[in-house]
């Protein structure tokens, strides 16, 4: 384990990806924004797709923070518009359009161009509450064997507010009748719109984790991104999020080799991000790779004995539907190459795992995945 993990330059980094765009402030008020004083630690990243609206709320949220992150914003191909409103709206904010949906690995594109020694993650329906950041990034330069900071999500209900109608919709997305719109919303919080914990916190709070005493929080097994500041550098020496994943469950994968390299992660009880859940665009292709990863991560990392426990356990919980024999398809599909890139966690790493699999075969916030 590493006692004093070497920091990255906060004055350098690496030259723009290709594929990007910098996006120069025009006015006034930009300008003034982009040089007001602020904490100078943590970047945040937002990546997008198709979200105008919701977007460019949280931007409103991000850029009014008293920390003053600088802001990167990855637009995943979106065709309504996004990456032009950012830049008419948001000057100050560093746009890249890598032409593709990247899902989870835009992440990576915006670590590549981060100066800042800490890196927050935002989706486009999530925002940071003031001095979140400022807590986290007191927390990692306190503790330098943490590298993630998670902090309590606090959701706000909209599941009978009006669509966007700015936001296009799918007529043709499926619906998936396993997974309500809202399902953990209690009854008066829907009626009155009172924000809510979600129901994923209790088990950061409660982690049945070991943990040593001069650890500021309950240790985690993994993280949610869009809820964590992580230490730019140990993103980047794991490589960030995998490829292969894509975007569903991508955060185990990470978070198992930050703890393989020494690294802890914790839950940080007084921070809040806030989330206010857009209309999923596709809820079974959401569950499918939810599956099909948590699958590949079994085997990727896993000792064999827990792999099979995992894949078996998995099988008898999930909805017997077309949904869940694709994801089974697909997950036997990349066998080869998941046995190729096997690497099972050190020992003290998988004791950890092993603690978490009774609370995940519980959880109510992973029913997707069983």
């Amino acid at each position: 384990m590493r006692d004093v993990p070497p920091g990255p330059s906060p004055a350098s980094g690496p030259p723009p990806a290709p594929g990007t765009s910098d996006v120069p402030g025009t006015s006034d008020a930009a300008d003034a924004a982009r040089t007001a004083p602020g904490d100078g630690r943590t970047g945040v990243v937002v990546i997008t797709r198709d979200r105008r609206e919701r977007l460019l709320h949280t931007l409103e949220r991000l850029t009014a923070l008293p920390e003053r992150p600088p802001v990167v914003v990855v637009d995943n191909a979106s065709s309504d518009g996004t990456a032009r409103a950012v830049r008419e709206r948001f000057p100050q904010a560093r746009l890249l359009t890598p032409g593709r949906n990247l899902g989870a690995v835009g992440r990576n594109l915006a670590a590549r161009v981060t100066t800042t020694p800490y890196l927050a993650f935002c989706d486009d329906d999530s925002w940071w509450e003031p001095g979140a950041l400022a807590g986290a990034a007191d927390l990692l330069d306190a503790h330098r064997q943490v590298a993630a900071v998670t902090a309590r999500i606090l959701v706000h209900p909209v599941p009978h507010a009006p669509q966007d109608p700015h936001e296009p919709q799918d007529p043709h997305a499926p619906q998936d009748p396993h997974e309500p719109q809202d399902p953990y919303a209690p009854p008066g919080a829907v009626a009155q719109g009172d924000p809510y914990e979600d129901p994923v916190v209790p088990e950061l709070r409660h982690s049945p984790l070991p943990a040593p005493d001069w650890l500021p929080g309950p240790a985690l097994g993994s993280f949610l991104a869009a809820a964590t500041v992580l230490r730019t550098d140990a993103f980047r020496e794991a490589d960030g999020f995998s490829p292969r994943l894509w975007l569903g469950g991508e955060e185990e994968l990470l978070a198992a080799d930050l703890a393989a390299s020494g690294w802890w992660l914790v839950h940080a009880d007084n921070l809040t991000v806030h989330h206010r859940p857009a209309p999923r665009r596709d809820s079974t292709l959401r569950r499918r790779h939810g599956i099909r990863n948590t699958l590949w991560f079994g085997w990727l990392r896993r000792p064999a004995p827990a792999a099979v426990r995992r894949t078996v356990r998995l099988a008898a919980s999930v909805p017997r539907d077309t949904v869940s024999a694709r994801a089974f398809a697909e997950a036997l599909a990349g066998l080869p190459w998941v046995l190729r890139e096997r690497r099972p966690l050190p020992a003290e790493v998988e004791e950890r795992f092993r603690l978490l699999e009774e609370a995940q075969n519980a959880s109510t916030a992973r029913r997707y995945v069983g």
